[in-house]
């Protein structure tokens, strides 16, 4: 019986190795680099990637490394500074709304089409969530109306927002003006953002990679107590949680997980005699796959190719 390799189960029906994979994303969201620069620097390690696929790497997987990350996130302070940047997608100006500490840590992030009440407000109950337990007791903001009207609309709906002291110093925000400048240069050596799924996702992947630059991670010290390379915290902080890395024994045995593009194909019934009876006959040769295993269909005989539970016909 064919045994699968133990791996991550984000990274199964994958034709790459999972290090390729983090390597590529980890590079594209850390440096100053366009989609074909990780192409290059992987055909010198032999590995042909394409720079869609690193594309379709990024929108899958950052999501996924933002909550592994978030199980080693530090604390951050409950003074903030808030303010937004103008982020351009597809020719349009979308507004990407950040806050951070009055130490610099970031606190959240979030893109919106728009610069009004509802996106601050929905930003500052994004952030409030995410900052669990620990409640912000002042929050400084720039002299944008919608902004205050926001955090009066929130201080009606939920009571703890009256205890918030809003201030509005300008001084106090360069703080976070300055904080822009990292994210700013990162957008600027990319071709540009051609949709808000995809702005918002490759947004959140920088993001994460300036928190994991500015030290709000912690993890176990070292044996040899020495500072981990930002590839051993990288390796630490995806390592999958207990109980996800069982291998997969058999070929027709449901996965714990399947990757969104596969579930279609998982889904579909498997090849029983009654459905063989339903195929019609072709003149030329043409393949049957049920999900779970590939067949060659000619001259109305069925050649197996893989394992099925029910049946068993002639192998090629």
């Amino acid at each position: 019986m064919t045994r699968a390799l133990r791996r991550d189960p984000i990274y199964r029906h994958r034709r790459f190795s999972s290090e390729i994979i983090e390597t590529c994303v980890r590079w594209y969201i850390t440096y100053r680099l366009s989609y074909r620069d990780p192409v290059a620097l992987m055909a010198e390690r032999d590995a042909i990637v394409s720079h869609t696929t690193i594309m379709r790497w990024v929108l899958r997987y950052v999501p996924e490394f933002e909550r592994r990350w978030a199980r080693h996130a530090k604390r951050v302070h409950s003074s903030w500074r808030m303010d937004e940047t103008a982020v351009p997608v597809r020719g349009g100006k979308h507004y990407l709304y950040r806050a951070v500490d009055k130490y610099g840590k970031s606190v959240d992030s979030q893109l919106f089409e728009s610069r009004g009440r509802d996106a601050a407000g929905a930003f500052f109950q994004h952030a409030a969530e995410r900052a669990e337990p620990r409640w912000p007791h002042t929050v400084n903001v720039d002299g944008n109306a919608a902004t205050h009207l926001a955090l009066r609309q929130l201080g009606r709906a939920d009571r703890r927002w009256r205890s918030v002291t809003v201030r509005s110093n300008r001084y106090l925000n360069n703080i976070v003006e300055q904080d822009h400048r990292p994210i700013k240069k990162r957008c600027a050596a990319m071709l540009g953002l051609k949709s808000f799924k995809t702005a918002e996702i490759t947004l959140a992947g920088i993001e994460l990679a300036h928190r994991i630059r500015k030290g709000q991670f912690s993890f176990e010290a070292s044996v040899d107590g020495r500072s981990r390379s930002l590839k051993q915290q990288w390796a630490l902080a995806l390592a999958p949680p207990h109980g996800e890395s069982r291998p997969v024994v058999r070929h027709d045995a449901e996965p714990t997980f399947v990757a969104p593009e596969l579930k279609r194909r998982s889904a579909m019934p498997l090849l029983t005699e009654a459905r063989i009876h339903q195929i019609k006959s072709a003149r030329c040769a043409r393949k049957i796959f049920d999900g779970r295993g590939l067949f060659l269909h000619q001259k109305g005989r069925i050649h197996q190719y893989g394992a099925i539970e029910s049946e068993k016909f002639e192998i090629c």
